[in-house]
């Protein structure tokens, strides 16, 4: 029996909470199944989103996950987005430095999120907000574009 891909839109998904946290990553790990990666790709689009959520909550004041499935040619991906109106970065190229952390861990949540996925992308203005949107992309035989996975 063939099931029907529960998204075939943009999602938006709070994230106020642990609980939410969690959420994010069940539904990355839904939406890319759907598309068909690989299950090493899905599990470093969901390490890294699992990371950029919880910088969202923790450093953001929470905020919101866009998953939106990319479809329309033999190449697919996923992007999700991640957005709040926290604090901002002040220093982006600090804050993407491997080593860096600004909340007592190990310092690898952007710059680790960035090596996970093909495409990364952040906005972010002190007392505005933050923005960070990944692609991963997937071929039609399964195997990610770039290289990774």
């Amino acid at each position: 029996m063939t099931h029907a891909p529960r998204h075939t839109g943009t999602i938006c998904l709070p994230i106020g909470s642990d609980a939410d946290l969690a959420w994010v990553r069940q539904e990355v790990r839904q939406a890319a199944a759907e598309l068909g990666f690989g299950l090493v790709q899905q599990t470093k689009l969901v390490t890294a989103a699992s990371e950029l959520a919880r910088n969202t909550l923790i450093h953001g004041g929470g905020g919101h996950a866009e998953v939106t499935p990319l479809t329309g040619g033999p190449v697919r991906g996923l992007r999700v987005t991640f957005t709040d109106s926290g604090p901002g970065i002040r220093d982006l190229e600090q804050a993407m430095t491997d080593g860096y952390t600004s909340g007592g861990g190990l310092g690898l949540g952007l710059s680790g999120a960035k090596r996970l996925v093909q495409e990364f992308t952040i906005d972010s203005r002190p007392g505005e907000g933050t923005t960070v949107t990944v692609i991963a992309w997937v071929t039609p035989l399964g195997r990610p574009r770039g290289g990774l996975g």
